[in-house]
């Protein structure tokens, strides 16, 4: 059985530079590690609907824009619905206990986080000093890191 998710970088721009959403994953029987927050589609979900039901589940925050939704396209069929929108980046577990494929959108939330989620905890805007240094300290998901790496590395265009 393979896993389809989707998963979020929740970006702001603050005082302090630009933020993330983070959370620390609390799964009994799991290492603890901090993640984007995200998780998997239901069954004929549209990613992005699935997007925010996930991070209101576990932020509490509502999505308000989600980059690549306004020139996503949607066909009907015979047979199929399908919709196609451009996201941030995906990813496929290649080895591992877990099959499992996602995408990431970057997108803006209003509201404040929760402090505690669905299955997290210390949900809160992180800079990306803080971001930096849980990557290099080793406590950065395993799924998420290349994800977290590649929005270090370029700096994303605005949503």
């Amino acid at each position: 059985m393979i896993h389809v998710n989707v998963r979020g970088l929740v970006v702001r721009e603050s005082e302090n530079g630009k933020q993330l959403i983070i959370q620390l994953r609390k799964r009994a029987g799991e290492p603890e590690s901090y993640e984007l927050p995200g998780g998997r589609i239901n069954e004929y979900e549209k990613l992005v609907d699935g997007l925010r039901r996930e991070i209101m589940e576990e932020t509490g925050l509502t999505v308000k824009t989600i980059q690549g939704e306004p020139d996503s396209v949607i066909t009907e069929g015979n047979s199929f619905s399908v919709e196609c929108i451009k996201p941030y980046a995906s990813y496929q577990t290649i080895e591992g206990p877990v099959d499992s494929f996602g995408v990431y959108f970057l997108c803006e939330a209003e509201g404040e986080p929760q402090k505690d989620g669905d299955d997290s905890a210390d949900v809160h805007w992180a800079g990306l000093d803080e971001v930096q240094m849980l990557v290099d300290e080793k406590k950065f998901s395993e799924i998420d890191l290349p994800a977290v790496l590649m929005f270090l590395r370029d700096e994303p265009p605005k949503i």
